[in-house]
């Protein structure tokens, strides 16, 4: 990396954790000095109602770019992250869908709205995400990152080109407990912090608690799909994700959520704990788009669009290690649909699906579930 990065200007995207603090210390062992920035998203409305404490990641953010001499600056996006990853989620939920803000605060806030405001001035842009990038015949690939784990690949699967081509991913070669070594040997203040979890904005608010403060309540049927009898009542249907069992509060369980009437606010549900109806091997996508704007056919070879027929691929619906097998293949109207290998759990509309090369490692192409 050194050899042809040599004199470009970097901009490190830290937020206090020990993953984008090993990032900088890299970066200063290879030679470079990175300009540190903290992007605070936290999201307050008029009554204060949410809240992210910042002080501690900044506070050891501030120290971090002391102790390797980086100029630190902290930008501001409440409001575009409120407009763009709030509102969108809130406006899913009110759909029946299943939102994905982790997807969203990537394309449009790090590096969308941060390189509007200040990225753009940087030939890079480094973070702690565990990925990679593969140069292809001067095309830049997402990739997989080392440690399966930890892989993000899925979180980064809607970004655009330019903002692919321009990102560095310091750790995506490095297991996570090799990230922990370089930062207890650093003696970096962040080296036994928890990994973040849950949604940034909501702080310590409860996910349901934020829901019901924009949405209300409303009771609904809950109903058992194979038999149509009612098991019980909900407190409406936005509360509640397709594979949910937990919060039903129905005896007789394990309970599954298989579908949702948005309409008549009725949740269906099965049981058991791997109920048929629960899974499905086909699933339909929209806003189907190639990454890098190329296809890498088995042959290695680039096209510009998908080929035409089935195509073998893995794929992933959700957060895990594990990739599924199947194929794809183009439907009318610019979707395209992956038939699984095997049944899948919990195809919840609204999630995003993220396609690989047969080989696991090239991020090709994504789209929304519908």
């Amino acid at each position: 990396m050194a050899r042809y990065l040599y004199n470009m200007n970097i901009a490190a995207l830290v937020s206090g954790g020990v993953d984008s603090s090993v990032v900088v210390h890299l970066l200063k062992e290879q030679g470079y000095t990175p300009d540190i920035f903290y992007i605070r998203i936290g999201m307050e409305d008029e009554e204060g109602y949410i809240d992210c404490p910042a002080e501690e990641d900044i506070e050891i953010t501030q120290w971090i770019a002391k102790k390797y001499g980086c100029r630190f600056e902290e930008v501001n996006l409440h409001k575009e992250y409120w407009d763009n990853v709030v509102s969108y989620t809130i406006e899913s939920v009110r759909r029946g869908l299943t939102p994905n803000p982790d997807v969203m605060c990537n394309k449009l806030i790090k590096f969308g709205a941060f390189d509007d405001r200040r990225g753009h001035d940087y030939d890079r842009i480094a973070t702690g995400h565990y990925a990679t990038t593969a140069i292809i015949d001067g095309t830049t690939f997402l990739a997989t990152a080392i440690d399966p784990i930890k892989d993000q690949t899925d979180f980064l699967s809607q970004l655009e080109y330019r903002q692919i081509s321009k990102l560095m991913f310091p750790i995506g070669g490095l297991m996570k407990s090799e990230v922990r070594t370089i930062a207890h040997e650093a003696h970096l203040p962040s080296a036994d912090r928890k990994d973040s979890q849950g949604i940034c904005f909501l702080g310590k608010i409860n996910y349901n608690d934020f829901i019901k403060r924009y949405l209300g309540e409303r009771e609904g049927k809950i109903v058992e799909l194979e038999t149509g009898k009612v098991l019980g009542t909900h407190k409406g249907y936005w509360f509640h994700t397709i594979g949910q069992r937990k919060g039903l509060y129905l005896s007789g369980g394990p309970w599954f959520v298989v579908r949702k009437d948005i309409d008549e606010n009725v949740l269906y549900v099965s049981q058991g704990y791997d109920p048929a109806a629960a899974h499905g091997k086909q699933i339909t996508l929209m806003g189907f788009r190639l990454l890098s704007g190329k296809w890498r056919t088995e042959n290695g070879e680039l096209m510009d669009k998908l080929p035409e027929g089935v195509i073998d691929v893995k794929f992933k619906i959700r957060h895990t290690p594990e990739f599924h097998q199947g194929h794809i293949c183009r439907l009318p109207d610019g979707l395209v649909r992956i038939d699984s290998d095997e049944p899948i759990q919990g195809i919840a509309a609204g999630q995003y699906a993220t396609i690989y090369d047969n080989d696991a490692h090239l991020v090709v192409a994504s789209g929304m579930i519908v």
